[in-house]
């Protein structure tokens, strides 16, 4: 019997990433002499990596002990544009998670920042459908070790995670979980567990057994 599904946020849930590079182009014109140039697309190819790897991209030329202070400005200022500026989740989320939840609890895990989670359900209709996330934010830890962190917390055996990239099925390799592709999002991998071309095929998985 499953004991949950663990989710990914971005790629997976919601697509963010126009909203967040306008977080970071503002601290870039505000704190830095660099050009605030980062776009969407770019976001996507680093999402789902930690932060301190997204701070060395996007930061490039800075010197590394002022990562940290701007990387906290970026952080802050993306929570603070998601309550003005929702973003709307995938089409599908919802409804699939409604049925989802009758079958087994509904996790999040993300490599985000402490506050972006919450923003995501104080935002969207999601939260009555989530038991409980766990962030990189929280723990300051590589993504395998907060998905064990969250299955120790509520006792999971039984999960799988749902991702979109190929630092998701990495830390899931590490952490022992199998992986399922959201063939939607950011990225790809070559032999996850399944893959899901839309959020309902998640219904109808042979993972019900």
């Amino acid at each position: 019997m499953l004991d949950g599904l663990i989710f990914d946020v971005d790629g997976t849930l919601w697509d963010s990433t126009d909203l967040v590079a306008k977080a970071w182009n503002y601290v870039l014109e505000t704190e830095t002499n660099l050009p605030a140039d980062v776009t969407g697309d770019l976001l996507k190819t680093l999402f789902g990596k930690p932060m301190d790897e997204i701070c060395l991209k996007i930061f490039k030329g800075i010197p590394m002990s002022e990562h940290p202070r701007l990387g906290d400005i970026c952080f802050q200022k993306e929570n603070q544009l998601l309550y003005q500026e929702p973003v709307p989740l995938y089409p599908q989320i919802l409804e699939t998670f409604q049925e989802l939840s009758t079958r087994c609890p509904l996790f999040i895990v993300s490599n985000c920042q402490k506050g972006y989670i919450e923003a995501l359900l104080d935002t969207t209709p999601l939260k009555p459908y989530i038991t409980g996330h766990l962030c990189y934010g929280d723990t300051n830890c590589q993504k395998d070790v907060t998905i064990r962190r969250l299955m120790k917390q509520y006792n999971l055996k039984k999960v799988f995670y749902v991702g979109d990239t190929q630092g998701d099925a990495d830390a899931c390799q590490k952490a022992d979980v199998p992986f399922i592709l959201a063939d939607y999002g950011f990225g790809n991998t070559p032999a996850p567990a399944y893959r899901i071309a839309e959020p309902k095929e998640l219904l109808t998985l042979p993972i019900w057994d």
